[in-house]
């Protein structure tokens, strides 16, 4: 390794962990000390990141105000230094953080909303792929209903959840006071996806959610609607399974199954 290749490691590796040794290497200059001349780039360094969550995370930016969020964010980059050179993915661990962190872990909301926004992000930046319209179901025959299986499109996402993030992430959207964050009584499910180019989140009844995972999962139509009939009013589950599939066509929720080589 060249001096000058240590000396850029020696640098980040100053600025990543609090490491004063690079110290030994740099100059004061003629108005101020090296250490505070190396502390505005840590500060510099650490302000660029949580800018950056600001941009990933602008609701719960909002939900948090400046200095608690932050404060949340240098909290953030203290704990997961940044390993990539995009920005864009420098975010994708702070629902696990504020779940596990003391003190935001004592505040589910707070990893539920960066959830559900890392997730519309996500689906933003999915890949393409063809969508299932009417068209492609009108040619199926009626005995091939049975073995029929669906196929997410892989923007799609679902989030199990405690508390109310739906609400509070529609009021924040909407510019409004949000509702006080509480705990669900049953567990809440949010269906997140892209429909177009726009992120798209809804919530779920129970049994929807449970048809989607089933279906995501590759069970046949047949077996969805057995499915549906055990879970309530048997003589109307062929006709609820239709109903949600209707749905999922309608948000372009499903892609085409895979033509054989």
């Amino acid at each position: 390794m060249s001096d000058f290749a240590r000396l850029q490691s020696d640098f980040q590796r100053g600025i990543l962990t609090d490491d004063d040794s690079i110290l030994a290497e740099i100059l004061d200059s003629d108005k101020e000390k090296r250490d505070v001349l190396f502390g505005v780039y840590r500060h510099a360094y650490a302000s660029r990141l949580v800018e950056a969550m600001r941009n990933d995370h602008k609701l719960l930016y909002d939900y948090l105000g400046d200095e608690m969020f932050d404060e949340m964010g240098r909290a953030y980059v203290a704990a997961k230094p940044s390993q990539r050179p995009n920005l864009r993915w420098f975010s994708q661990g702070l629902p696990e953080f504020l779940k596990a962190s003391e003190p935001y872990s004592k505040y589910p909301i707070l990893a539920e909303l960066a959830d559900l926004e890392k997730a519309l992000n996500d689906a933003f930046d999915a890949k393409d792929a063809p969508v299932l319209v009417f068209a492609d179901l009108a040619g199926i025959a009626p005995e091939a209903w049975n073995d029929l299986t669906f196929h997410p499109h892989p923007s799609s996402c679902r989030l199990d959840v405690a508390t109310n993030v739906a609400a509070v992430w529609l009021a924040l959207k909407n510019d409004e006071t949000p509702p006080d964050a509480v705990s669900l009584d049953a567990p809440g499910r949010i269906l997140v996806w892209r429909q177009g180019v726009t992120p798209m989140f809804r919530e779920l009844s129970a049994e929807e959610a449970m048809m989607w995972d089933e279906a995501s999962g590759g069970l046949p139509f047949g077996v969805l609607c057995s499915m549906l009939a055990t879970y309530d009013d048997p003589d109307g589950a062929a006709a609820r399974g239709a109903g949600y599939l209707q749905g999922w066509v309608a948000s372009e929720l499903l892609t085409p199954p895979p033509q054989p080589a």
